[in-house]
């Protein structure tokens, strides 16, 4: 696994090109800077297609049109997020998506670690499904990229544009952590982007089936992740 010494991280840290006086807050200028330090096989946007990860695709289709994508595809996704992945590939038909998939099918996990295991033990599902599978995508990776916001909760407030991921041992780049939930979905209806018909029925962030609620309006973007639980992550951002 590749990984960025402290002193080449700070050198970044430090000289990293930011201009927040654009209209895309700087995400286009972190993108610009990010596939023209990183090959082709060094970097990788790990998407959710979700609302963020549509502005993101729309972006980094502008600076690298043939830019690899990965999808974390558990299997418990809802039909909606597949519908708007299927749009994005026409849409955008020169980016490179990868729909990445857990070692374990649903079948073989039920029958290592019993039914339901998203209910008993939600971070050992999301470690199966998600982790693991991201480690694999990334074993080769110098950087990839992520949608974080700084506004979408307070476990996310402190989020840079690089930051040092001791998980993957890798940069993590998030270009978007300027823009409020309002200006993604400015972004989104100016350029007529295909998203995610569950964000129109209360779902500001969606993820598995199984572990995604709708929310009120006075909850933050995360709030239906894992409802009724401590969890607040699926381990990708710790």
């Amino acid at each position: 696994m590749t990984y960025v010494s402290y002193e080449e991280w700070n050198q970044i840290s430090d000289t990293f090109p930011v201009n927040e006086s654009d209209e895309s807050k700087g995400a286009l200028s972190v993108l610009e800077w990010a596939y023209s330090t990183y090959t082709a096989d060094k970097i990788v946007y790990a998407s959710s297609f979700g609302a963020e990860a549509i502005v993101l695709l729309d972006l980094i289709a502008r600076v690298n049109p043939s830019a690899h994508i990965v999808f974390l595809d558990t299997a418990l996704h809802f039909p909606e997020t597949y519908d708007v992945i299927e749009k994005i590939k026409e849409r955008f038909p020169s980016l490179q998506i990868e729909m990445k998939k857990a070692a374990l099918t649903l079948d073989e996990q039920r029958g290592e670690h019993g039914p339901a295991l998203w209910k008993r033990d939600p971070n050992m599902c999301c470690h199966i499904r998600k982790v693991v599978p991201l480690q694999e995508a990334l074993s080769d990776k110098t950087a990839w990229i992520s949608g974080l916001r700084r506004e979408q909760s307070p476990t996310r407030a402190a989020t840079q544009f690089i930051n040092k991921d001791e998980k993957f041992k890798n940069l993590k780049i998030c270009p978007l952590i300027h823009w409020t939930w309002d200006e993604v979905w400015e972004h989104i209806k100016k350029h007529d982007l295909p998203f995610n018909k569950l964000h129109s029925q209360g779902y500001p962030s969606i993820g598995c089936f199984p572990c995604t609620s709708p929310v009120s309006e006075d909850g933050d973007s995360r709030a239906g992740r894992w409802n009724n639980s401590t969890k607040t992550e699926c381990g990708l951002h710790a």
